[in-house]
């Protein structure tokens, strides 16, 4: 079995948890809504995961919408005592799938009691308040955060949250969050590929900030790159084993929470912590985002 505690540890909030964790979005149905094909067979990626190491599970309850939370709870409930689940208020999901977003202290509320309620806890470990940005690309774009993340902080303050994140925000959102509340986490789109925030994973390392990638293996479109294929045969790795690995060694504040719903594929992600990419490697696959 895998070591992944090679791959090191970081503080989330007030646990120290191992860097690469799991993220419960794939084990929604095709497009993050409705159920699996198999929801035994979702149980069984989420057990194996826990019984192989990992200690940080994301997940939110738009996922389905629902669904992963009902999965996660009936999989892993009672939760071991050192797993961190973290969640992402600010969307909910339509009838027909779409991504509508929820940011009133109300939608907020809702959104925390329903991510409580299905997955049978008092309190959340983390809640990451999840900004829509661009409807086009989903990414993000400016925009003030002051209304929301004050919702989150009475949340907090009520005792139901115990750390706030931030996640698909601009530099300027982070500093302006910075003036308002303390947060221990962003969770932005980045990957070997995506490098605009470079700037801004350097600058949470400096602050004790974990910096959490989403779309890590590129997402709805994985990654592909030549110098990836040639680097991870060199290497006797996959590909996505070394997109991971990259980023890995890119920074000590960066937690990887890869998503799947099939076992051989996490142990294929869990690997990667035992990859350790030598330097010509790694200025090979530096410089594929340009």
């Amino acid at each position: 079995m895998t070591d992944i505690a090679q791959a090191g540890t970081f503080l989330l909030g007030d646990r120290m948890v191992k860097r690469i964790g799991y993220g419960a979005m794939q084990l929604a149905g095709p497009g993050v809504f409705g159920p699996p094909a198999d929801p035994s067979a979702a149980a069984a990626v989420l057990r194996e995961a826990v019984a192989s190491g990992v200690d940080h599970i994301d997940t939110s309850d738009y996922y389905g919408p629902h669904v992963t939370n009902e999965i996660l709870r009936a999989a892993l409930f009672p939760y071991p005592a050192d797993l961190t689940i973290v969640t992402k208020l600010g969307a909910v999901r339509g009838p027909e799938a779409q991504w509508r977003p929820a940011l009133g202290g109300d939608d907020l509320q809702r959104g925390l009691e329903g991510n409580l309620e299905r997955l049978g806890l008092a309190a959340m470990d983390v809640v990451n308040l999840r900004l829509m940005g661009d409807p086009a690309t989903h990414g993000p774009s400016e925009g003030s955060l002051a209304e929301p993340l004050k919702a989150l902080m009475r949340l907090q303050d009520q005792g139901l949250i115990r750390h706030i994140g931030l996640s698909n925000v601009t530099p300027a959102q982070v500093a302006e969050a910075s003036g308002i509340a303390p947060f221990v986490c962003v969770q932005n789109h980045y990957n070997l590929a995506r490098r605009g925030d470079d700037a801004m994973i350097d600058a949470l390392a400096e602050r004790g900030i974990a910096y959490v990638p989403f779309f890590p293996l590129g997402g709805f479109a994985p990654l592909q790159s030549a110098v990836l294929n040639e680097v991870a045969a060199g290497l006797g790795a996959t590909a996505m084993q070394v997109a991971l690995a990259w980023l890995l060694q890119r920074s000590p504040n960066i937690l990887l929470i890869p998503g799947t719903s099939r076992r051989a594929h996490l142990r294929e992600n869990l690997a990667a912590a035992e990859l350790t990419l030598p330097p010509e490697a790694l200025a090979r696959l530096s410089a594929i985002a340009g």
